[in-house]
């Protein structure tokens, strides 16, 4: 049993141009409730995840976050939501080069007005950095990086947790240990997560799989 979805998804659209990226998009994520989407390359996922949280514009549509409208917030609104309840989990990794990867994971912390050296460090650890907290990003290989992103985006305990292919430059064991940190997150901290993957692993953990079509949101029924 899951709580009253934190996450709605109301007849989403975008275009870029003339160009559809994705339609009448509607989906629900309820606190406690680890959701993974799924669906072709160029289907617009990623494209999703950012107009959730705020960071691209939508055509139509709405998307509310525990009751209120992020598509009618502004920037700075926006912004604000993301910095206190969100945590977000780039494709692209995002990690600062000038900052070290401790600096990297403590960002949303001092964002926050909430220095916390023993957490920061606790969520290395819990991605299998502890040893390379002094080091600087261009000394981590991509997995690395990859990990770094992903405690920089858990370390503040977000109530939301939007994740693009979290685990894809990461062996299966490493891949494993990501998954069961986010579960603990969803299930311990309380924390919705909607995550991207083409991963059979990831999707296997999810308490719901659903695929992004041209034309919105499908439901995927295990053949079990």
């Amino acid at each position: 049993m899951h709580d009253r979805a934190m996450l709605e998804v109301t007849a989403l659209a975008k275009s870029y141009g003339d160009t559809p990226v994705f339609q009448q998009v509607s989906l629900r994520v309820a606190r406690r409730e680890f959701v993974v989407l799924i669906g072709e390359s160029g289907v617009g996922k990623s494209t999703l995840l950012n107009c959730i949280a705020g960071l691209d514009d939508a055509d139509r549509g709405e998307i509310r976050f525990e009751g209120r409208s992020i598509t009618a917030l502004d920037a700075d609104e926006r912004a604000l939501l993301r910095r206190e309840h969100l945590g977000f989990v780039f494709q692209a990794f995002h990690v600062l080069p000038h900052l070290s990867v401790a600096d990297n994971v403590a960002l949303p912390l001092l964002l926050l007005k909430r220095r916390d050296d023993a957490r920061v460090a606790q969520m290395l650890k819990r991605v299998g950095l502890g040893d390379l907290a002094a080091r600087w990003p261009a000394q981590l290989s991509g997995g690395q990086l990859q990990r770094v992103a992903l405690a920089r985006a858990l370390v503040h305990r977000p109530s939301l947790i939007l994740a693009d292919e979290p685990t894809g430059n990461l062996d299966p064991a490493q891949a494993g240990r990501i998954l069961d940190l986010l579960a603990e997150q969803v299930r311990a901290e309380g924390a919705g997560c909607l995550l991207v993957t083409h991963s059979v692993a990831a999707a296997a953990r999810a308490d719901r799989v659903i695929r992004l079509e041209p034309g919105g949101i499908e439901p995927v029924v295990s053949a079990a």
